[in-house]
């Protein structure tokens, strides 16, 4: 005898098929796995696009509702002021690439009275089709209203 007692062999030979037996139970599992969750990655990765495009049409028409307030609100007269309020909009969208189907401006100048505001108001319908998968709509719109003062010391029609 090499000194082992029999239950240390034992242990030994119950250890090491224990080992071949986990060893070998899991192959393939792995792979299992990744074909289960792999709609669901895609699903997630979808939803990321979707929030993204979302929040990026967001900033770009607050930016053309803020810039188109703010020309509005330095013109000099009223029919001015809703022409190049509309057109700094729609330059800021067309600028900032965005795909809008059905772009509207609504321009209040209040009159245009020294101490009142310009209010911008722009909507764009941004198109979500391809991401049909999420279940979404295939379109959504997107709005924003801006506000800009008009100066209060500023002079009269020029």
């Amino acid at each position: 005898m090499t000194g082992e007692t029999v239950p240390s062999r034992l242990r030994a030979g119950l250890a090491g098929r224990w080992r071949r037996v986990t060893a070998t139970g899991d192959a393939g599992s792995s792979t299992a796995e990744v074909t289960l969750l792999a709609p669901l990655l895609v699903a997630v990765l979808l939803f990321v696009v979707l929030c993204g495009r979302l929040v990026a049409v967001q900033l770009d028409v607050d930016a053309a509702a803020s810039g188109a307030a703010r020309t509005g609100s330095i013109a000099r007269t009223e029919s001015a002021a809703r022409a190049q309020a509309e057109r700094a909009a729609r330059d800021t969208l067309a600028g900032r690439g965005l795909a809008c189907s059905n772009a509207a401006v609504s321009v209040s100048t209040g009159g245009l009275r020294a101490g009142g505001a310009v209010t911008v108001t722009v909507s764009c319908r941004v198109p979500l089709a391809d991401l049909v998968l999420l279940g979404v709509p295939g379109s959504r719109v997107v709005s924003a209203t801006a506000t800009s003062p008009i100066d209060q010391w500023r002079g009269g029609p020029a």
